[in-house]
C-alpha cells in the first residue's frame, strides 16, 4: 500500500512533468491533479512543497543535477527529469528526510513511471548529488554500514 508521502511525491512528479510539457502555472497543475480520485490520499502539504518548490528553483536544481548526468541533458527523458527534479529539491532543501528514503522513493517512482532502466539512471544521479549536498550524512551512513559489517 502506498503511503501518503509516496502519493505526494508521485503527484509532484506528475505535476512537474505536466509543467515540462505545457508550462501551465503551478496552481493550474495543482487544480488538475486534485481531480484525481487518489489525490485525497496524498500528503497535501508535501505535494505543494515539492511542486511549488521545484518550479520556483528549477534553474538551480537543473544546474546541480546536470553535473551528475553521464549524457546530454536533452537526452534525459521527461519522466526521469521530473523525478530527478523532485528528488533534488528534497535532497537540497529538506534535510529532515533521510537521503536514502528520498533516493529509494525516486527509484520506486521511476520503476512505476519511467522507462525500462530509468531507475538505474535516477539512482546513479541521485547518489552523486547526495554525496555533494549531504556529504556528512552520506559519510555517516557509510561508516555505520562498515561498523555493522565488522561487528
Amino acid at each position: 500500500m502506498k503511503t501518503a508521502r509516496r502519493r505526494a511525491r508521485e503527484f509532484a512528479v506528475q505535476g512537474v512533468y505536466q509543467w515540462q510539457l505545457n508550462a501551465h502555472t503551478a496552481s493550474t497543475i495543482e487544480k488538475n491533479l486534485r481531480e484525481n480520485e487518489f489525490f485525497a490520499k496524498a500528503d497535501e502539504a508535501l505535494f505543494r512543497t515539492l511542486l511549488f518548490g521545484v518550479l520556483q528553483d528549477i534553474a538551480s536544481l537543473d544546474e546541480q543535477l546536470q553535473r551528475h548526468y553521464e549524457r546530454a541533458p536533452e537526452e534525459v527523458s521527461p519522466v526521469e527529469r521530473a523525478i530527478l527534479r523532485v528528488a533534488a529539491l528534497e535532497l537540497t532543501q529538506h534535510p529532515e528526510t533521510p537521503y536514502p528514503v528520498i533516493i529509494n522513493e525516486a527509484i520506486e517512482i521511476a520503476k512505476t513511471f519511467g522507462g525500462a532502466d530509468g531507475h538505474k539512471f535516477v539512482n546513479g544521479v541521485l547518489d552523486k548529488l547526495a554525496a555533494d549536498v549531504r556529504a556528512d550524512e552520506v559519510e555517516a551512513q557509510k561508516r555505520q554500514r562498515r561498523n555493522s559489517r565488522a561487528g
